[in-house]
């Protein structure tokens, strides 16, 4: 019999670590033979114990290899020419990526057949193999980092009294059935790689930064910090009727918690693209990717129709009692703005989910007109445009420092009223740059 390596064939003249690498190879690709006794050059100079040879092996497959592929390999004995030769024959296997257990799921311990040869995998090439082992389901996909930690989750389980060790962690789905991390570990660990960004604007657009934030860690850690950060913005205002004074929070606290939760638990973390947090004066906005699911509109939504994307990640935070029941979450926050004069929207395009909660107080904040160069304090139901015309009445023209000044306002929301009023005709602009000036329309 003639030897020669081909892509399915390796020789090896003896049962060296070497023939591991080939036996993953073979495993994640089309399957192969390795020819144990038999030199690169086709030469047999054989083996002295056939059966010890195939049970070393064995042994090595069995301790090295991960998930278990014994199940795809076979041996036999062959006699060339006196020559005891052992063919080590390996299938397809049906748990791939196999990786050598001392490397891990990563390229330096997955191995494909390139040509004649077993090379490491690229981490697109692991990624395509976890996705046709394990189907589409970003959470149920084996982690290609398995080197996790999870202090801040065991933090919020052992908060709540509830068990979080290995028997847990695979009920969850957070293990795998052969003990690997799977890609919800991932969103779990400290090690999550998907953020939450966060900023303050001046105003009602996004022209001037206020502050920003990057949240990153376990998701369990985000969902706190992300939290305090937006009600450390959510301020309170007084108001009184009678004697009674009424503290009203800008954003009822159960819309925010709803809206946060949302935005966290139904994202497509099969993208890195963070989550957004945008708070302005007038309302906040939450946009994360992930669309709606095929066949759901967002009637559906607001009518309690539930469709998770990522179902394992709910059963966590249900577990967890962050979440009561699938399907409430939009109900609730449009029960929190019940009666108010500006209700949330929620906006969906095939790969983005927007939530918008307005500013409660922003009516009367808005109405309100400070004293800064008044020696009389104006009416309160004069608004900005109203004390812009009032001034106006007084004096030839108005510049934005000055309606800045007047109104006790930023930069960019002075700009912002004032051009909404040239829109509406009631003033008209003259000159540009620094002679930039607005008159009465």
């Amino acid at each position: 019999m003639k030897f020669q390596e081909t892509e399915t064939i390796e020789l090896k003249a003896i049962a060296q670590n070497g023939i591991k690498k080939e036996i993953v190879a073979f495993a994640n690709c089309g399957g192969g033979t390795v020819y144990v006794g038999v030199a690169d050059d086709g030469a047999v100079p054989g083996v002295e114990d056939a059966d010890a040879c195939a049970l070393q092996v064995s042994n090595m497959v069995r301790d090295a290899v991960k998930p278990d592929v014994t199940m795809f390999v076979s041996y036999k004995t062959l006699d060339c020419d006196g020559k005891a030769v052992v063919a080590v024959k390996v299938q397809r296997g049906t748990n791939r990526p196999y990786y050598l257990a001392k490397k891990g799921l990563r390229p330096e311990g997955v191995y494909v057949r390139q040509g004649y040869s077993s090379v490491p995998a690229t981490d697109a090439a692991i990624r395509q193999m976890i996705k046709e082992t394990d189907g589409d389901s970003f959470e149920d996909m084996r982690s290609l980092d398995q080197a996790l930690t999870f202090e801040s989750t065991k933090g919020e389980f052992e908060t709540r009294k509830i068990p979080f060790g290995a028997p847990q962690m695979q009920a969850l789905n957070i293990t795998s059935s052969d003990g690997l991390y799977t890609n919800l570990g991932l969103l779990l660990s400290d090690q999550c790689p998907h953020t939450v960004k966060a900023a303050v604007f001046e105003g009602t657009d996004p022209s001037v930064f206020n502050d920003r934030r990057e949240f990153s860690g376990s998701l369990m850690q985000q969902l706190d910090e992300v939290y305090d950060y937006i009600d450390f913005h959510n301020q309170t205002h007084a108001t009184y009727q009678k004697l009674l004074r009424v503290d009203t929070r800008d954003y009822p606290e159960v819309a925010v918690r709803e809206a946060l939760l949302n935005s966290i638990v139904h994202r497509d973390y099969s993208f890195r693209t963070s989550t957004l947090i945008s708070v302005y004066d007038d309302r906040i906005e939450f946009v994360s990717v992930g669309g709606l699911l095929p066949g759901f509109e967002l009637e559906d939504l607001m009518m309690g129709v539930s469709a998770c994307r990522n179902p394992h990640l709910a059963n966590v935070f249900y577990r967890l009692q962050l979440i009561e029941a699938y399907g409430t979450g939009m109900r609730k926050i449009m029960g929190a703005y019940a009666g108010a004069a500006s209700q949330p929207q929620i906006m969906a395009t095939n790969n983005a989910f927007k939530i918008v909660l307005p500013n409660t107080n922003f009516a009367a904040t808005a109405a309100e007109t400070p004293t800064a160069n008044s020696k009389e304090a104006p009416a309160a139901s004069y608004s900005r445009e109203d004390e812009i015309l009032r001034f106006l009445a007084e004096h030839p023209s108005i510049t934005r420092k000055e309606a800045q000044t007047l109104l006790g306002i930023g930069q960019s929301t002075a700009g912002r009223i004032l051009k909404e009023m040239v829109d509406k005709g009631q003033i008209a602009r003259h000159g540009g740059g620094r002679t930039l000036r607005y008159e009465l329309a």
